[in-house]
């Protein structure tokens, strides 16, 4: 996947996958509530199950992530984002994340769970 480190992160932000997302996949805790979701968006499009269960909360997380393997997803729109920065314990982070077809709009919560932010659950909201 050399290709992909010279073009801008699939999240949606300037940088090239190594220096955006890839750096979370590969270890270096998300700062963010917002960072952890835009990586788990990624890791989404890289069906990268390892890392997305490993960002889960324990207390919600399933025994696997079932990817659609017709599913091609097409960008992250960050709608709003409540708390989740380093000064705090929880967060949320409404998005809508596109696919070929149609999208997702979720209000997402996170926690930190020994220090490190991980995706508790989310709410599905219309439009």
């Amino acid at each position: 996947m050399a290709g992909m480190t010279k073009r801008s992160c699939p999240c949606g932000l300037p940088q090239a996958y190594d220096a955006c997302c890839g750096r979370y996949h590969s270890g270096t805790a998300a700062p963010t509530a917002e960072a952890l979701m835009r990586s788990r968006y990624c890791a989404f499009v890289r069906q990268d199950e390892g890392y997305l269960l490993r960002t889960w909360h324990p207390r919600t997380r399933p025994a696997r992530v079932e990817f659609d393997p017709g599913m091609r997803w097409a960008g992250l729109e960050i709608l709003d984002t409540s708390d989740g920065s380093a000064f705090h314990s929880v967060g949320t982070v409404t998005f809508r994340a596109s696919f070929r077809g149609g999208s997702l709009h979720e209000r997402s919560r996170f926690e930190r769970v020994a220090g490190a932010w991980v995706y508790v659950d989310g709410e599905f909201l219309d439009g």
